[in-house]
């Protein structure tokens, strides 16, 4: 069977990526809070935040930034990803239940490790909402595989 990975060697500087949409349910929401035991009422209490700057209930940032992940991996041929290493990361707007979001990407570095087998591979994510709003934004630093030698 082929390896349809992507190696370190196969990604090019300046690549970029636009995921498909993904709307996100009451139910990610329901599920996320469960498992992380974040019960905040921005996520679960309707009534008070109809009272609320946001007029409803919002995801939480979390569920968001693990959405775009996701995305991302849609987005693209699977990486040969070793780990996932750094994060440095804005959360600018609120997604709400029903929002369709989707992932904008570009690899805005390159460089080889003192590892012989791997490289650092950092990308500029950018969430935007079916509005085109700006929702969360962020550079991510994978560790990924060099293509192995013969």
């Amino acid at each position: 069977m082929a390896d349809l990975r992507r190696y370190f060697d196969d990604i090019e500087l300046g690549e970029e990526y636009v995921s498909p949409g993904r709307t996100v349910t009451e139910a990610d929401v329901v599920i996320f809070a469960g498992l992380s035991g974040d019960y905040n009422v921005l996520h679960t209490d309707a009534e008070f935040m109809k009272q609320s700057i946001f007029g409803e209930r919002i995801a939480h940032g979390l569920l968001g930034l693990a959405i775009q992940a996701g995305l991302f991996t849609r987005a693209t041929q699977a990486y040969a990803t070793l780990a996932f290493v750094g994060l440095r990361w804005k959360f600018k707007g609120p997604i709400k239940i029903g929002d369709t979001i989707r992932l904008r990407a570009k690899v805005i570095g390159k460089k080889e490790t003192s590892k012989p087998d791997r490289g650092l591979v950092t990308v500029q994510r950018t969430v935007l909402n079916q509005r085109d709003e700006v929702v969360q934004e962020g550079e991510t630093d994978l560790m990924v595989e060099l293509r192995p030698r013969p």
